[in-house]
């Protein structure tokens, strides 16, 4: 019998949610990073290795299929004050690292950005945000030489705050959004596209396709948004002029496909609607 346009719904979304093996996989991943770092920068070095921890859209459950890569945060003990070192030259503190990595495994590069290293698995790559706590709250993180302040924590603790207020179906329809920025042309960058998610609705119900076309319609008012966490400023800042007509562009194609697409279940015309979701969502979105 062929899917009602909720069921494949559902069914679109465990095709674009990690399975569990894949789940274990980040954990396994995220493990075997700690060892490599503790081994390179044991608690006798001038360097200790504090912490490891899992951020990024992983930690806050609202990554999709495929998983192209995962995030952790590797946090270091200001040992003797050992950040004055490297205060002027947060690229120095990248190298230190990248070289001890070198020592334990031949699988690290440094990030074209400065500001990361990457491990690069069989079963995909691990990108090391490497910091120091800050002071004045957040982390440090090496920025092309300078030092840019972080805060994932914050970030991923506001979604869990936000999806108490908004409801529990809020993550799902961040994996929604990102499934069809991913479809059209990959226009908003992935963070920014999660917070302005969250800010859109006030409150989340169980039918998916009403309010996927609700953050269509009202979108476009949400682009201006702000890090959560108050250390990233305009999280839209990225957006050229051509950029952000193209997100407007492709919100309002969207908008307009999903009202034809509610509308054509309400009449009952389930393979309609599901074929208009199918070019918001991609060939995945099931038809049966």
């Amino acid at each position: 019998m062929p899917l009602t346009t909720g069921q494949a719904f559902d069914r679109f979304m465990d095709i674009i949610s990690p399975t569990d093996a894949q789940r274990q996989e980040i954990t396994n991943k995220r493990k075997l990073t700690e060892r490599y770092l503790a081994g390179a920068f044991p608690i006798s070095s001038t360097l200790p290795l504090e912490r490891v921890i899992l951020i990024g859209s992983a930690a806050r459950g609202t990554n999709v299929r495929p998983i192209q890569d995962i995030d952790v945060m590797a946090e270091f003990v200001n040992k003797d004050n050992i950040f004055e070192q490297y205060r002027r030259d947060s690229g120095a503190f990248l190298q230190q690292i990248s070289r001890a990595l070198d020592a334990k495994t031949s699988l690290v590069t440094i990030g074209a950005r400065g500001q990361a290293l990457r491990l690069f698995y069989q079963s995909g790559p691990v990108d090391i945000a490497p910091v120091f706590a800050s002071s004045t709250g957040g982390y440090g993180l090496p920025g092309g030489g300078a030092w840019i302040t972080i805060d994932p924590e914050a970030q991923a603790n506001w979604l869990v705050e936000r999806k108490s207020q908004v409801g529990a179906y809020l993550p799902h329809l961040v994996k929604l959004a990102r499934r069809w920025n991913d479809v059209h042309g990959h226009n908003f960058r992935s963070y920014h596209l999660e917070v302005v998610v969250c800010h859109v609705f006030g409150r989340v119900g169980t039918n998916w396709r009403k309010e996927v076309k609700f953050f269509f319609d009202h979108a476009p008012s949400f682009i201006p948004v702000s890090d959560p966490a108050g250390h990233s400023g305009r999280l839209d800042s990225y957006l050229t002029v051509d950029g952000l007509r193209a997100v407007e562009s492709e919100l309002s194609e969207a908008a307009q496909v999903a009202g034809r697409a509610v509308a054509a279940e309400g009449r009952g015309d389930h393979a309609e609607a599901k074929r208009l979701w199918r070019i918001e969502f991609g060939d995945e979105f099931p038809l049966g």
